[in-house]
């Protein structure tokens, strides 16, 4: 997709309403995501967020604006906290995506979660987007947002955004979308035109994975509705996991499957392959591990 196809499509998905994690038709949202992260993966960070942010104002008891488009920005850089006081937020915002795209945001201030209307004092707004080097992810406008003095509304309580269960049920999305990224991968391989024994092979193991993320998101979502006050934290630490794990593979057999042609010589490819791979450092690898295995040994 081009970048005016990609913004126009995410216009076309925030108007879907997909049901909110935990709610009895969750196995439905990852499906959705993960066939948005098959379209495209720029259009389905975009999309994926937007839903993230409407399915946590829904699970505050309060409805998303009419028509707008949301983002959820919540990385938090060590050192530099935002600074939320008297109703206002200033402060520096890094990996906002869809700076320039949406019309709300919710934002992480130390432990409050804030509802910002992004269109209502653009003065009090700086939009800096130099820092971000890669051609990965360019449409989706990721930028670094300093906001002054910027009204805001407190979602939640102390704590609320990470401490309720949709959070980590929500955790789910961005892995339906790296299993969708790598699906579209694996589509264009099936359509090489190489018939060697080593292309074949590889070809079956990528396409293993794919039914195996699919079955993946599947499984955890049909638990998440049986046991919606559950704790969700292992099961969608394990869900990224062995979906990051799983693309991974993807991408390394792909590369040995498709050699340098189509990573050189076809763009859309070469963005998705690029994308796909930035996309899955959202995993934190071994810290995820770390608190994956202090949750199932506490004692330990």
């Amino acid at each position: 997709m081009t970048t005016p196809e990609v913004i126009a499509r995410f216009g076309q998905l925030c108007r879907e309403d997909l049901p909110s994690p935990g709610t009895g038709n969750t196995p439905q949202r990852h499906r959705r995501i993960f066939t948005a992260g098959r379209e495209d993966l720029s259009l389905a960070k975009l999309a994926e967020a937007h839903w993230d942010a409407v399915a946590i104002l829904r699970e505050s008891s309060r409805e998303p604006a009419a028509a707008a488009k949301y983002a959820v920005w919540a990385s938090e850089i060590p050192g530099r906290p935002m600074r939320f006081e008297g109703g206002r937020l200033s402060g520096t915002k890094e990996f906002c995506s869809g700076a320039g795209l949406v019309d709300r945001a919710l934002i992480s201030s130390g432990d409050l979660l804030l509802e910002i209307d992004l269109t209502a004092h653009p003065d009090r707004l700086k939009t800096d987007a130099s820092g971000w080097q890669t051609e990965a992810f360019r449409a989706t406008q990721t930028a670094a947002l300093t906001f002054e003095d910027y009204p805001a509304a407190v979602v939640g309580e102390a704590n609320w955004y990470v401490d309720r269960p949709g959070f980590w049920q929500g955790a789910c999305g961005p892995a339906a979308a790296w299993a969708g990224g790598a699906a579209g991968l694996v589509d264009f391989a099936m359509t090489a035109k190489r018939s060697d024994a080593h292309t074949t092979a590889q070809l079956a193991a990528m396409h293993a994975n794919v039914w195996a993320t699919e079955a993946i998101l599947a499984a955890a979502a049909a638990e998440f509705d049986r046991e919606p006050a559950a704790n969700a934290m292992v099961r969608a630490l394990e869900v990224r996991h062995l979906v990051e794990q799983m693309c991974t593979d993807t991408l390394r057999r792909f590369a040995r499957a498709m050699g340098p042609a189509p990573l050189a010589k076809n763009a859309d490819v070469a963005r998705r392959y690029a994308e796909l791979d930035l996309f899955l450092r959202q995993c934190h690898a071994e810290r995820d591990l770390e608190a994956l295995g202090r949750a199932l040994r506490p004692q330990a």
